[in-house]
C-alpha cells in the first residue's frame, strides 16, 4: 500500500545544575518557632528531588511550591518546614539533581562569616537590629 515513516522531535537544552539557597524566614534565634526555606533555582531538566533535614533525618510534614520554569526553559521550586532551632542541631536542604546529590546546611555563610570578621550588632530604639560587619 504505502511507505509509512517515523518521525521524533526532541528539543534539547543543556543541562543547568541548580543554585541552591537555604535560610530561614527569620533571624536564625535559638529556641524561637521559624520556617526553614530551601529555594532551587535555574536547574533543568526538572528531574529534582529536595528534601529538608534534621540532624541528617527528614523533617516530616513539609510543604513544597509546584514546580515552575524561568527564562530558557530553567525551573525552580521551594520547599519549607516550620522549626525550632537549638544550638546542638544541624538544619539542612538536600537536592537530588538527576544523578547528583549534595547537601546544603542552614546558617554555613553565618559561621563562614563569623570566622573572617567581627560582627558587632547595632540596635535602634525601634525593633530593629542592624549588623555591622568588620572584616579582619
Amino acid at each position: 500500500m504505502g511507505t509509512s515513516y517515523t518521525t521524533e522531535f526532541r528539543f534539547l537544552h543543556p543541562t543547568a545544575p541548580p543554585k541552591v539557597q537555604v535560610y530561614s524566614r527569620n533571624p536564625g534565634n535559638f529556641g524561637e518557632k521559624n520556617v526553614l526555606i530551601c529555594h532551587v533555582s535555574g536547574f533543568h531538566p526538572p528531574d529534582i528531588s529536595i528534601q529538608l533535614l534534621k540532624n541528617g533525618k527528614e523533617i516530616p510534614n513539609s510543604n513544597q511550591t509546584d514546580l515552575a520554569f524561568e527564562q530558557g526553559w530553567q525551573f525552580h521550586l521551594t520547599k519549607s518546614v516550620f522549626f525550632t532551632p537549638a544550638a546542638e542541631e544541624e538544619y539542612s536542604c538536600r537536592v537530588r539533581h538527576l544523578k547528583n546529590l549534595k547537601t546544603y546546611t542552614w546558617g554555613e555563610f553565618l559561621y563562614l562569616l563569623e570566622s573572617v570578621c567581627r560582627c558587632v550588632p547595632i540596635t535602634y530604639t525601634r525593633p530593629t537590629t542592624i549588623w555591622s560587619v568588620y572584616f579582619n
